[in-house]
């Protein structure tokens, strides 16, 4: 067994330096939460231990890995060694009327497991990629790869063992590449595919999360708990370190496969796959008419989308970003029936019995208040990203 251990050295994240422009690159001193608010901690399911197995992290080439599923020489270096984008692992929440470093419009990602509703504030996920968290009695990771602008929660349960999660410090088409540190296999973030390592070819099971504002959030949820800022890691949160990351116009990072001419490399798209078949939706597209009703294999979806969310890549600032919405994707199938829906204001109305949906699925008003549709899991997320790992999407629209 080979096994390595790392010093948790200050490490800006790996855009900063090539995408900064005159903006302030600190890494601030005055980035915890007010010392008035009180935070939460969560019981933990405690992870399994360390296995005696060759560690894809320390030699992905090593002969006698199992076979991989990607190339291991695809892999590149994004710049910070392994942790040096230090996960979150011992969470610490807010209770959401405690919540004051937050802006309306600000983005937050939202995930729902049982009962339990928890808000990851992008701006701290943006400068950490991971948190190991447990929510409703399952062990969950909730992962964001700024490169990709992607949000995806995973199952950490994978048969005996529990699983938690590391950032490797490599990329694979511009995605952040994850460890587990029980047997340190390399992970897809954007598939939650065990890769290179020990676990090569098993999956994770993915939990549907949304990236939503944090007043839509806030509203639904006044007794839910958000990611506080105290992470025992000294960050500037507030700040974008990849201020003007998703222009249109520009490259991916250390990407270097060949873009889908179907559209712009970094055009922002919702994709979803159920069934082994993908779809793209513009999301451009998706803002003309608010709603887009599909099919993948035998599901009957609806995609919406409502303004005011503001994209975390564009300003110096997460909260000063241009607005591009935050979308939901869900079943449209309640009691049997199938719904369609047309947007209607900040909401969006069904067609059976009028009733009134928020962003994250729930019947506010109407024959079905307190209705919460199913989510599906989706990815917001740039073409190039998605185009890359599901070459065989339909684009819609």
């Amino acid at each position: 067994m080979v096994r390595r251990r790392f010093s948790f050295i200050l490490v800006l994240p790996l855009l900063a330096a090539a995408c900064a422009s005159d903006g302030d690159q600190r890494v601030g001193s005055d980035a915890g939460d007010s010392p008035a608010a009180p935070t939460v901690t969560v019981d933990q399911i405690a992870a399994t231990p360390e296995e005696d197995t060759i560690s894809a992290l320390v030699n992905r080439f090593h002969a006698e890995h199992p076979d991989p599923l990607i190339d291991p020489g695809a892999l590149v270096s994004g710049g910070p060694p392994p942790d040096g984008i230090p996960p979150i692992d011992e969470p610490r929440f807010l209770q959401t009327d405690e919540v004051d470093f937050l802006e309306d419009t600000e983005p937050v990602l939202a995930i729902t497991v049982g009962d339990e509703s928890r808000a990851y504030p992008v701006q701290v996920l943006i400068w950490h990629e991971i948190v190991n968290d447990t929510i409703g009695g399952i062990p969950v990771t909730v992962s964001y790869c700024p490169l990709c602008n992607s949000a995806i929660a995973y199952d950490r349960r994978l048969g005996d063992r529990v699983l938690d999660f590391g950032t490797s410090g490599l990329l694979y088409n511009s995605a952040l590449v994850m460890y587990d540190r029980q047997t340190e296999t390399l992970w897809s973030h954007f598939t939650g595919e065990a890769a290179i390592g020990h676990l090569a070819g098993e999956v994770l099971d993915v939990l549907p999360v949304s990236t939503v504002s944090w007043a839509d959030w806030r509203e639904a949820n006044p007794d839910g708990l958000v990611l506080s800022r105290d992470t025992g890691h000294d960050r500037s949160y507030g700040t974008n370190p990849y201020p003007g990351y998703d222009d249109v116009t520009s490259s991916p990072f250390l990407f270097d496969g060949e873009v889908d001419g179907r559209l712009a490399a970094k055009e922002r798209i919702l994709g979803i796959e159920r069934h082994g078949e993908a779809a793209a939706i513009r999301l451009e597209a998706l803002q003309e008419d608010g709603v887009e009703h599909l099919d993948l294999g035998p599901d009957a979806l609806v995609a919406w989308v409502v303004d005011g969310t503001v994209s975390a890549l564009d300003a110096g600032t997460v909260s000063g970003g241009r607005d591009v919405g935050a979308t939901g994707v869900f079943s449209r199938v309640v009691d049997g029936e199938e719904l369609r829906f047309e947007a209607d204001g900040d909401g969006f109305v069904d067609d059976r019995t009028g009733s009134t949906w928020n962003v994250l699925g729930e019947a506010t008003a109407g024959p079905l208040a307190g209705t919460r549709l199913d989510a599906v899991p989706h990815v917001d997320t740039f073409w190039f990203a998605w185009a890359a790992f599901r070459p065989d999407t339909v684009v819609v629209r």
